[in-house]
């Protein structure tokens, strides 16, 4: 398979370095000036072990003229509308689109601009960010993938790929309950975003002061009660594992959002509660956390907006 990976930031070129170390015919659809930073130092992936570096083939979107047979994709949200464009002389009557993203809304944008045919559903679990220099430091262990058709039916081409990736070297699975999969995801990552920002600390650090478990509950059961209404319910050992994981104490876990925020950069915050906070309200579900958290981040977004602009 020859695979073009759709931004090579910290999800898309931590995976993206793994099949390409492994021998696969990777490609990275990059920006200009990411282009020029790879060229010259590398895709780099550092923080546990020892660090890898490979020399990737680039492309950018004016360069871009052949289908591929994969398309990963992994861009921010805010980036999304511009990537397909971007990626779509790529998209061929056989390729198949892996998109990375949280949340649910992307897959809609997808649906409309490709069709549902050539789009399966994915789940990214992997705790990366880039530094300072564009390298890919890895901050815990988990790195894992979930692909599936978006209908749930049995898929040869879905097999296919999970097992080249599982041949690259990546806890990689294909399932035929991506969507659900998806939503525990929208679930999990809306509670540690809406955590770690609201209260501007690590899981750890909320998890030590009296009240910190209980508004992990409280998002929790929010978000979980959301993805009930919606015909994807959380199943209960899922959920007690979430809340045991953003509850551990002393853990340094905070969301990539939160990051972003912290860093003055733009968020997911609409993809990722815009989105849900909408779809709790058509639902009839009462969500008063996430709506804090929806308000707060539209605020940080204003700011962003207000200073970028200036």
């Amino acid at each position: 398979m020859n695979i073009l990976v759709v931004g090579a930031g910290a999800t898309g070129g931590f995976f993206g370095a793994r099949l390409a170390r492994a021998g696969q015919d990777v490609t990275f659809l990059v920006r200009p000036a990411r282009a020029a930073a790879l060229r010259e130092r590398g895709l780099r992936i550092t923080g546990l072990g020892e660090d890898e570096v490979i020399t990737p083939r680039l492309v950018t979107a004016a360069e871009l003229s052949t289908p591929y047979d994969v398309v990963l994709l992994s861009v921010k949200s805010t980036a999304l509308t511009r990537s397909i464009e971007d990626f779509a002389p790529a998209v061929g009557p056989q390729t198949v689109i892996v998109p990375l993203l949280n949340g649910m809304a992307h897959l809609r944008e997808l649906n409309e601009r490709f069709g549902p045919e050539p789009v399966l559903g994915g789940v990214a679990k992997v705790v990366t960010t880039l530094n300072s220099d564009g390298d890919i430091v890895r901050l815990a262990p988990p790195a894992s993938l979930a692909v599936g058709e978006q209908d749930g039916r049995p898929s040869p081409r879905v097999d296919k790929l999970a097992a080249m990736l599982v041949d690259a070297g990546i806890d990689a699975t294909a399932t035929a309950h991506i969507v659900p999969a998806m939503w525990s995801k929208w679930v999990f990552i809306s509670t540690l975003a809406a955590l770690t920002c609201l209260m501007r600390g690590t899981v750890g650090e909320v998890a030590a002061v009296p009240g910190g478990p209980a508004f992990v509950s409280g998002l929790l059961t929010e978000g979980a009660a959301v993805a009930d209404a919606a015909g994807f319910p959380v199943r209960k050992h899922e959920l007690a594992a979430l809340e045991a994981t953003l509850t551990t104490a002393g853990s340094p876990l905070t969301a990539s959002l939160y990051r972003d925020v912290l860093a003055g950069r733009p968020t997911e915050a609409e993809h990722v509660f815009g989105d849900l906070v909408a779809r709790a309200r058509d639902l009839s579900v009462d969500t008063p956390l996430l709506d804090l958290a929806a308000l707060h981040l539209r605020v940080h977004e204003h700011r962003t907006a207000t200073a970028g602009s200036r």
